[in-house]
């Protein structure tokens, strides 16, 4: 390693490399740098109106405007008070999960990849954070392709003839200007990146103050066009009997698929929170509010958008805001370009928390010497551009079933995560821990990988694999639809129950006898080997003992600590 390092190539190597602690041995450096590290407290600045913004802009989004459309739409669709209740019914639950994960990271003040450690072991961690990471990668190029739509009608509501920008593409799956307006979104995205994820939430916070006024100003101009709301809030629901409410599971169900990604890697933003209560109610109140009146805005423009132009609803506000600009005067296409301008921030809003920062965060676990959250960000960007998104949802090989469908496999991940937490270890983690490399390390378990966390996982998916390949498209046992219908909660709860029940048989090491959260007494702590078990670095960066509740409480604490 020493002769590597004074070669150039060694330099150039060592050039790239992100800043770490001193001390560190080389397996700890694939392990740790600045940005996997517990917050310290001048980074933890969201308080709970951040989060209520956070919330609030990213529910005013396109898939969430059109949530309620296969619900209503259809042989079995319902009402669209129905689909509304559904949708109440589905963000709440989400919510619920969101505060279970989100409370790890807002009391440790670390992120997924990091509390994946505690479940799936030191090295069995990365196989949940590379598939998170991937999927992040795809659906930012996914994403991107929609914020490119949305440029479209901002360029066409000042220049009519973008529209018929000339055709250089041999492709049938793209053209010049869906290209052109993809780009652009996507090269404007890059700036975002940039700001470290403690200060990004200046972005949510005017996302939350335009978009909104934009999505109610497009309420009332459809409403107006219209002169009402249309015929869907008169239009009885199609299905009965059994039909209706297996009909009423999937739209609950679908609400929460929407929010599977989110409920994983919510600890990559709540780690910032001032205060565990910070990250609480400001979530579990803010996420069902939010996204259910993002979808009754949706539901009612769709509705009236069938007045306006006769025949089925438009239920891609993207389409509708396309039919406006035909014939339109110059006041209507100054509206058209607002609203499309507040669509496009929404996209980069949900792009940025959904996908670059969760990809950025998993890919600095996964080679931390020489990636940070910006550079994976940047990556990300990079092969959601590489990826030709257009390619995949232009494609008939169900490509769009498979990443909805996705869900299932991320519900096992957060059943382990959740149960490990608060059932088996009853909220104790021993964070520098969380950073060893070492045999001795309790998170360490079978060469670094947890065979109880990866048994759970895979059972909580094989409940579901039956009924994801009838998703899409192959013929399988009704009842494996049934279950398919319940496709979270059943991975969710199989992958819980196995785990707790292995580590009831086969009791793992750093856990407590009752409730124990000491993330209160995380301020900038040493992770090297030989630093004090107690060893805290102060805001001005000297050492200091750590200022918990003194030797006899700490005492009680060890006392406690046993195994489950």
């Amino acid at each position: 390693m020493e002769k590597l390092k004074r070669t150039k190539v060694g330099h150039y190597v060592e050039k790239l490399a992100v800043p770490s602690e001193p001390g560190l041995t080389n397996a700890q450096l694939m392990l740790t740098n600045h940005d996997l590290k517990p917050v310290e407290p001048e980074r933890r600045q969201w308080g709970p109106w951040n989060f209520v913004g956070f919330w609030v802009a990213d529910s005013f989004n396109i898939n969430t405007w059109m949530i309620s459309s296969s619900m209503i739409s259809g042989p079995d669709g319902i009402s669209w008070w129905q689909s509304w209740l559904c949708v109440w019914i589905g963000y709440s639950i989400a919510g619920c999960f969101i505060v279970l994960t989100g409370r790890i990271g807002a009391t440790y003040h670390i992120s997924f990849p990091v509390i994946c450690r505690s479940s799936f072991g030191t090295w069995g961690s990365l196989w949940p954070v590379f598939n998170r990471a991937a999927m992040a990668c795809i659906w930012y190029g996914v994403q991107a392709w929609i914020g490119g739509q949305c440029v479209t009608l901002m360029l066409r509501a000042i220049w009519s003839s973008y529209n018929d920008l000339p055709n250089t593409f041999p492709s049938q799956s793209t053209n010049t200007r869906d290209y052109v307006s993809f780009f652009l979104f996507w090269f404007g995205s890059l700036p975002a990146i940039w700001f470290p994820v403690h200060k990004i939430r200046h972005l949510f916070t005017v996302k939350a103050y335009f978009v909104p006024a934009a999505g109610i100003t497009f309420f009332i101009w459809a409403i107006l066009k219209a002169h009402g709301i249309g015929p869907i809030v008169h239009q009885p629901g199609k299905a009965t009997g059994s039909a209706l409410g297996w009909a009423m599971v999937k739209g609950i169900m679908s609400s929460i698929a929407n929010f599977a990604t989110l409920i994983v890697n919510d600890p990559d933003f709540s780690r910032f929170a001032r205060k565990p209560k910070d990250a609480l109610w400001s979530q579990l109140f803010t996420i069902p509010v939010g996204f259910a009146v993002t979808s009754f805005i949706g539901i009612i423009v769709s509705s009236s958008s069938a007045v306006i132009y006769g025949g089925d609803p438009v239920w891609n506000p993207l389409d509708l805001l396309g039919k406006f600009l035909d014939g339109a005067n110059s006041g209507e296409r100054f509206g058209v370009f607002i609203i499309a301008a507040a669509f496009t921030l929404a996209q980069l809003g949900t792009n940025i928390a959904a996908n670059s920062i969760s990809a950025g965060t998993d890919m600095t676990a996964l080679l931390p010497r020489y990636i940070n959250i910006r550079r994976g960000g940047y990556i990300c960007a990079a092969v959601g551009l590489a990826m030709c998104p257009w390619n995949l949802l232009s494609s008939s090989n169900n490509f769009t079933t498979y990443l909805s469908a996705y869900s299932v496999f991320l519900s096992s991940i957060a059943g382990v995560m959740i149960c490990d937490y608060y059932v088996v270890r009853r909220g104790y983690l021993q964070i520098r821990d969380l950073y060893s490399a070492r045999p001795s390390s309790p998170y360490y378990y079978t060469f670094g990988f947890s065979w109880r966390g990866y048994t759970a996982y895979i059972c909580g998916i094989l409940i579901n694999i039956v009924g994801f390949v009838g998703a899409i498209g192959r013929k399988v046992p009704a009842g494996a639809t049934y279950l398919y219908n319940l496709n979270f909660f059943c991975g969710f709860i199989v992958a819980s129950a196995v785990y707790y029940l292995l580590c009831r048989f086969f009791p793992i090491a750093a856990t407590s006898d009752v409730w124990m959260e000491v993330g209160d007494e995380i301020r900038n702590p040493s992770v090297a080997y030989g630093a004090d078990d107690e060893v805290d670095r102060t805001s001005e960066g000297s050492p200091d003992r750590y200022d918990g509740k003194g030797d006899e409480e700490t005492a009680i604490r060890e006392r406690k600590i046993g195994n489950f």
